[in-house]
């Protein structure tokens, strides 16, 4: 038997057979499959592969998009199924591979190809003119003009950054699974009956009596939402804003990380002649400059603000004359804020939480999709990671407007619910990204997403229930996968959510969200989990009310992590004093109370272990666009047939083929404005 025969994920298949993969395929595949890449390298730089767009990409890119696809399968395994053995076998080849990676995009002579391509190639397509753009400025960025020790220190540095992100991504997931409560029947006085039966059910799994409550979102929200006993809510915050810091175990302390890892930011930015890594990292962006941004953020504080000291001063005077809290505390602040919610709008969010099964979600979410853009959404069969992942396939329906399904256009894995040995928090991955293959005649291969959230799971033999803010998360994966999913741009580079410039690339997910406000949208996705009655058009009046409860305080809480990321990144020295930034960034714009061991830094995977550093504004930025963006489907209407398909021709459909702007203005028809926002968020 040939390797491609005994392992997984060397097989030339069209998706990942997720559930042969074992943690001894991974480095016997990697190796194999470095080996071909770096032999299609050197053959890609020699004089028989002219100096073509396709000649070269029928050389290179098929043999690095098998690699991609490969450590892709792994690093999401890594992601949603951490064990002790697949994170050993990841971590021992995440080395040889970044390496790879790091050579390829240095590689002088592949460069000088490029080159070669560009000179020659007058007549590409803008999408593929757009790919060659960014691929030659790409080599720039990843270390190519660079010589001697400035060069061989560089590639130690992507080597050695590479590490640290994973061991940051490692030390917060075992933080977070590392922490349980074990309580009582009278210590969870006030959960909510689902939650309380979570924590039964948790404990029961641990061999405990009582009720264990944990830091998974799905436990951890609820309980500083509703427990009444203000210890607990003080003991679970701590826990929480001081996972993988120096307050906790010192083999999770991600103290030494950060510092390393912004050192070494900052000194590969100074090789590349910039005088900050924030400089470097706005190059392939949007914004101008990190002066842009900062202006940018203070603007939007400045204008919220105002509103945020009322929202402050009005929950105080309601938490010292209703709940007796005369000095309210960050352990309060959410609990409170929830009683006031309910005394001002007389609903509650785990009222609206009994009206969103997740099966009538999903129906709800498919039948928009399905409206706007043309397409059907069918449950598929494939090979999974877990037993609660399912698969789906997405169909192009008949250009004549008929129903029945064309062929398919996309495929997604769904990945809700929370569990042990999963990432926190929310995203979508790309498995497989549209790509006209120049070794098949075959039409173009069809995009995979992976969405990924981190939900309550069924209790009691109900439907699994979501809160409107688990909604709001769900249509936000969703806009990420649809961007992935329905473009129509078949050059590898551009297509989907690649060669986007970052500060952008919220706006299909942030776009939407905005249904999740919507009354004819949600009448449709709604049934009450004990009688199936879709919600209450008084129940909505009064979520919709609420709305903007708190807005601007949530709109400075973004603004102050977005500042901090971007002086963090900007500022000489920055590792030294991380928590001297946050403090700064804090008294500048915070309104908040903040407990004593809040070690936010220590555990924002955005900026550390993902692609966010020095772009964590963009979700202020492109929020912007897609407020903007959304207001054209207020004037139309929620559901305009041809708004929608607009929308995914100009958007969607576009990808990475040209800047983001320019799609932007072929939607509206001009440039954006802040007006939309600010309506939307009750500042204007």
């Amino acid at each position: 038997m040939t390797p491609e025969d005994t392992n997984p994920l060397l097989r030339a298949s069209e998706l990942p057979d997720y559930a042969a993969i074992r943690p001894e395929h991974i480095g016997p595949a990697m190796a194999a499959l470095l080996a071909s890449a770096g032999a299609a390298v050197e053959r890609a730089v020699g004089p028989d592969v002219a100096a073509d767009y396709e000649a070269l990409s029928a050389v290179l890119d098929v043999a690095t998009e098998r690699l991609d696809r490969a450590w892709g399968a792994v690093g999401n395994l890594n992601a949603v199924v951490n064990t002790p053995a697949l994170r050993a076998a990841y971590n021992d080849s995440l080395g040889p591979v970044t390496e790879f990676y790091t050579r390829l995009g240095a590689d002088q002579r592949l460069f000088a190809k490029y080159r070669a391509v560009a000179a020659s190639s007058p007549r590409l397509s803008p999408p593929r003119r757009r790919a060659l753009d960014n691929a030659l400025r790409d080599f720039v960025l990843a270390g190519a003009e660079l010589q001697g020790e400035a060069r061989q220190r560089f590639a130690r540095i992507r080597e050695r950054r590479a590490e640290l992100s994973q061991r940051f991504s490692e030390h917060v997931l075992d933080a977070t699974d590392g922490f349980t409560l074990d309580l009582d029947g009278p210590q969870v006085d006030g959960l909510p009956a689902d939650a309380q039966a979570a924590a039964r059910a948790a404990a029961e799994a641990a061999g405990q009596p009582g009720y264990r409550l944990t830091l998974q979102a799905p436990s951890f929200l609820p309980a500083m939402l509703y427990l009444r006993d203000r210890a607990l809510r003080e003991t679970l915050h701590n826990a929480y804003v001081s996972r993988a810091s120096e307050l906790g175990p010192a083999a999770l302390d991600n103290s030494e990380v950060l510092r390393e890892q912004l050192a070494l930011r900052q000194e590969e930015a100074r090789l590349l002649g910039y005088v900050s890594a924030a400089e470097l990292s706005l190059v392939p962006k949007m914004a101008n400059s990190a002066a842009q941004v900062i202006d940018f953020l203070r603007d939007l504080a400045r204008r919220a603000r105002p509103h945020a000291l009322r929202e402050w001063a009005e929950l105080q005077r309601f938490a010292s004359s209703e709940l007796g809290l005369d000095d309210l505390q960050a352990w309060d602040v959410p609990f409170a804020s929830e009683r006031l919610k309910e005394a001002q709008f007389a609903y509650s969010a785990q009222d609206l939480k009994a009206y969103f099964t997740l099966p009538r979600v999903l129906e709800g979410l498919c039948h928009i999709i399905e409206t706007l853009f043309d397409v059907r959404i069918h449950e598929d069969n494939a090979a999974v990671w877990h037993d609660g992942v399912r698969f789906f396939r997405v169909d192009r329906r008949a250009a004549a407007g008929g129903d029945l399904p064309t062929e398919p256009v996309a495929h997604f894995y769904l990945d809700l619910h929370a569990r042990p040995g999963k990432r926190p928090g929310a995203w979508m991955g790309g498995a497989r990204s549209r790509w006209l293959r120049p070794d098949t005649t075959a039409p173009a291969q069809t995009p995979v997403a992976i969405l990924v959230c981190n939900f309550a799971s069924a209790q009691a033999g109900k439907p699994a229930l979501l809160t409107h803010a688990d909604l709001i998360t769900l249509f936000h994966e969703f806009g990420h996968g649809l961007h992935h999913m329905l473009t129509a741009v078949e050059d590898l580079g551009v297509s989907g959510i690649s060669g986007v410039e970052w500060d952008a690339v919220e706006l299909p997910s942030q776009f939407m969200e905005n249904f999740c406000w919507e009354w004819d949208v949600l009448l449709g996705m709604t049934a009450h989990v004990d009688t199936g009655e879709p919600l209450p058009r008084a129940l909505f009046d009064k979520m919709v009310a609420a709305r903007n409860f708190q807005s601007a305080l949530g709109t400075l809480r973004q603004v102050e992590m977005g500042l901090f990321d971007m002086r963090l990144h900007a500022e000489p020295g920055s590792e030294n004093r991380v928590q001297q930034i946050v403090d700064e960034v804090r008294a500048e714009v915070s309104v908040l109370p903040v407990s004593p061991h809040n070690r936010y830094a220590h555990a924002f995977a955005h900026i550390f272990a993902g692609g966010y550093a020095a772009g964590y504004y963009s979700y202020k930025w492109a929020e912007v666009l897609s407020a903007d963006a959304w207001s054209a489907f207020e004037a139309a209407g929620t559901l305009d047939v041809d708004t929608g398909r607009r929308y995914r021709r100009e958007i969607l459909e576009a990808g990475g083929s040209r800047p983001a702007i320019d799609s932007f203005r072929a939607f509206r028809g001009r440039e954006p404005t802040i007006d939309a926002l600010l309506r939307h968020r009750g500042m204007s």
